[in-house]
């Protein structure tokens, strides 16, 4: 049955020539490989989000007055929308968790070498749209932590000098955060980032299959000195067998969570009540929050909010360009390449962790 499918839709299709290229891609076999699972783990949880999403825009209304109500309806009254709305939640958090260790692993593994520079560049792209993911869908079920995070972050995005004042507006809608901000953050959620991401997750992919995996440099000169050792894997149906295997132990523990700790709801939103005490982003914004919390008012006549955010936006550019300033063959700016990511991964847990405890 299965071979008269196959003949069905190459009749059709050209089957057959569309997955050529999946039958003649291999997969490099080294003590590094499993850092290669961290890619598909995280698109695999991107379409968990993108299948839970639709199920719940099937009941979400995206208004400030009924928001809150219909996010609290499809806790309460639809059948397993606890377990759906949990599992959106968490599938959002452990997506950007699994894309932060993707872009750390092929950083240490310096996998954006020539010519794999734009594959980076995508992938770095696709993380900053993930976290857009996050940050906009944080605010949609209008409780009162959403919306004073909202407001915190928005008012952040509006020292950025020059046009600081015009992002705030635009992301908020108006002056300030009220319905216009919830249905344009909507719009941003199911609409916009979605289409950009898809768009970019086609050329980050086309980018990969094109090039290949990257290799270690130190795998790349072992095998060089020493053939013998080269291991290769067929991607089709030996390396994707082990992704799915992967991607079934990741439905396991998103599962586990959902059902053990589902996520709350709070209490909506009241745009004229006061904000509570402590309140902080998501983890993923936590160690820049954290960081502008730390730098003075004034640093030298300086707004000190501002130079933190001026830092950070430069930090992300350069992080952006990090395969420019690696040139193959110069081990000082390997060295320099190396210490930079070190610090970058030790800044980000220490001011997390710490982050998460201040009050």
């Amino acid at each position: 049955m299965f071979s008269r499918i196959q003949k069905w839709l190459d009749e059709r299709f050209g089957w057959e020539e569309l997955i050529a290229p999946l039958r003649h891609k291999s997969v490099p076999l080294h003590k590094f490989s499993p850092w290669y699972f961290l890619g598909g783990m995280t698109l695999f949880l991107f379409g968990i989000q993108v299948i839970t999403g639709i199920l719940l825009l099937l009941y979400y209304r995206p208004s400030a007055n009924e928001a809150f109500e219909s996010v609290q309806y499809i806790m309460t009254k639809v059948q397993f929308g606890w377990l759906i709305r949990s599992i959106h939640s968490w599938s959002a958090n452990l997506m950007i968790f699994t894309a932060f260790l993707h872009m750390f692993s092929v950083a240490f593994l310096r996998a954006y070498r020539k010519p794999r520079e734009l594959t980076w560049v995508s992938g770095m792209l696709l993380l900053f749209l993930v976290m857009g993911f996050g940050f906009s869908g944080y605010l949609l079920p209008w409780n009162t932590l959403a919306f004073f995070a909202t407001k915190v972050g928005t008012e952040i995005a509006g020292q950025v000098p020059l046009v600081g004042t015009k992002i705030m507006i635009f992301l908020r809608g108006g002056e300030e955060v009220t319905g216009a901000t919830l249905s344009r953050f909507f719009g941003f959620h199911v609409a916009l980032l979605p289409g950009i991401t898809t768009m970019l997750l086609l050329l980050h992919i086309a980018l990969i299959q094109r090039l290949g995996m990257s290799v270690p440099p130190s795998v790349e000169t072992e095998w060089k000195e020493k053939p013998e050792k080269k291991k290769e894997m067929r991607f089709f149906p030996n390396f994707l067998l082990r992704e799915l295997m992967a991607w079934y132990v990741a439905l396991g523990l998103l599962g586990a969570l959902a059902a053990l700790s589902p996520w709350g709801l709070g209490t909506k939103a009241d745009p004229f009540a006061a904000a509570p005490q402590g309140i902080k982003p998501e983890w993923y914004f936590l160690f820049m929050f954290q960081t502008l919390k730390l730098i003075p008012a004034k640093l030298f006549t300086i707004d000190g909010e501002l130079l933190g955010i001026m830092a950070f936006n430069v930090a992300g550019l350069l992080w952006i360009l990090l395969p420019f300033f690696d040139k193959e063959g110069s081990q000082r700016r390997a060295r320099w390449t190396m210490g930079a990511i070190i610090f970058a991964l030790a800044f980000i847990v220490t001011m997390s962790i710490y982050g998460h405890y201040a009050k």
